[in-house]
């Protein structure tokens, strides 16, 4: 059974910085497709970064782009989001999810459906950026 647990979120001034942690358990081999998410009290749940652990891309939102980035360590099953720059805007619950193992479609599609791909979410991480 797939598990993921999120860590590292906190509070921060702005031009600060923050590393999420996500850990996931459970599956049998590398590759699928990792993201995270946010979202900010009355506003819908945003893809923020994606990576296919095959190691063959990531993607980003415009407005993290140069920003944030979503490194992983395939031996440990480990997805991280270093956020760099940060702004009041970046405020919200951050999630990790994960798609199925092989299917690279959530990677392409994770900006399109508020994460309707992913199968499995872990419990959120605050994050919030004072200014």
């Amino acid at each position: 059974q797939v598990q993921l647990v999120e860590s590292g979120g906190g509070s921060v001034q702005a031009g600060g910085s923050l590393r999420l942690s996500c850990d996931a358990s459970g599956y049998t081999y590398s590759r699928k497709c990792m993201a995270w998410f946010r979202q900010a009290p009355g506003k819908e749940r945003e893809g923020v970064a994606a990576i296919y652990t095959s190691g063959s891309f990531t993607r980003y939102v415009d407005s993290v782009k140069g920003r944030f980035t979503i490194p992983q360590d395939n031996a440990e099953n480990m997805v991280y989001l270093e956020m760099n720059s940060l702004k009041p805007e970046d405020t919200a619950m951050y999630y990790c999810a994960a798609g199925p193992e092989g299917v690279v479609g959530p990677c392409l599609r994770f900006q399109e459906n508020s994460g309707a791909d992913f199968g499995y979410w872990g419990q959120g991480t605050q994050v919030t950026v004072s200014s």
